[in-house]
């Protein structure tokens, strides 16, 4: 019987040494185990130039092999890796194992310290999957959809000038809830909530909660206070078209989009998860504590049964 191919999608952030020894380290690992490396087309360059004994064993993803034939994807860098990682694999059922080379990299599972253990027990299939919601963004211009999108942290409608602020009005399940002036808007999922809405006051939300957040950015309004909605429901910020001040819409961080005056911007849960692979089954509290470096000193610990 012929065994199976196994492909195992490398992403790294190639432009950095790091990252770039990294990559070459687990194609070596993979390669030496029977797994075949699959790379995005220009980062598969960097590597062969920096280790030309590859040539022959990587192959490239979209050309030589489609993303949905990837039996998991090894993301070597920070959480800003891990988004461009889902955004290769976007619509597959392809889990990603997160090495962090970056710093807090909350959505990674294991420290740079950990790579060979870690590929090894990916190799071994010993990992669970954890599924994270993710936002379908949608822009309406009058009753056009002018551009669709979606978001594992953030969607954010940020002002496009410096000088002046963006007046909106903010809706939920449809109805109007609140308008004013400010710098911008986070419409977030759990995962986001230590992200972008996280610096902006928002909420850390538990990621295996299931809901949205909107979190005004330097609002000028007496309610403009962090949101937390039910995950069925809908986030939607409209760029008032009488203050003739456009406005720009960020996924990510990653894929952008002008917003005209009189934009809506529609936020609802994706039926599409990202899939992370765990290695670890610790809580999001001590998570929360390593990574922000909180001080627990002094606890004692629950006594008896609570």
């Amino acid at each position: 019987m012929t065994k199976a191919l196994r492909h195992i999608l490398v992403v790294a952030h190639t432009g950095r040494a790091d990252s770039l020894t990294a990559a070459v380290t687990v194609a070596g690992q993979l390669i030496n185990d029977g797994a075949i490396p699959v790379l995005a087309a220009n980062e598969r360059l960097d590597v062969l130039a920096a280790c030309p004994d590859l040539e022959g064993y990587l192959e490239i993803l979209g050309d030589t092999v489609h993303p949905s034939d990837m039996e998991l994807a090894i993301v070597l860098g920070g959480d800003g890796t891990i988004l461009r990682a889902a955004e290769l694999v976007r619509g597959c059922s392809v889990p990603l194992l997160g090495i962090n080379l970056g710093h807090v990299g909350f959505l990674a599972e294991s420290e740079r310290d950990d790579l060979g253990s870690a590929v090894r027990r990916a190799l071994s299939r010993d990992y669970a999957v954890e599924e994270r919601m993710t936002l379908n963004v949608r822009v309406k211009v009058l009753d056009e959809v002018v551009y669709e999108t979606w978001a594992l942290n953030e969607a954010t409608v940020e002002k496009a000038s410096r000088e002046r602020m963006i007046e909106v009005v903010i809706e939920v399940d449809g109805r109007p809830l609140s308008s004013f002036g400010c710098d911008g808007v986070v419409m977030s999922t759990p995962t986001g909530s230590t992200a972008y809405s996280f610096s902006a006051g928002g909420p850390v939300v538990w990621p295996t909660l299931d809901a949205l957040l909107l979190v005004p950015l330097s609002a000028h309004a007496l309610f403009a206070r962090p949101l937390v909605v039910a995950p069925d429901s809908s986030l939607a910020v409209e760029v008032l078209a009488r203050t003739g001040v456009s406005a720009v819409l960020c996924a990510d961080g990653r894929r952008t989009f002008d917003l005209p005056p009189g934009a809506r911007v529609i936020v609802r849960r994706s039926p599409v998860p990202v899939r992370l692979a765990r290695l670890h089954s610790g809580v999001f509290t001590d998570r929360l504590v390593n990574k922000f470096n909180l001080p627990v000193t002094g606890w004692r610990g629950p006594v008896g049964r609570e």
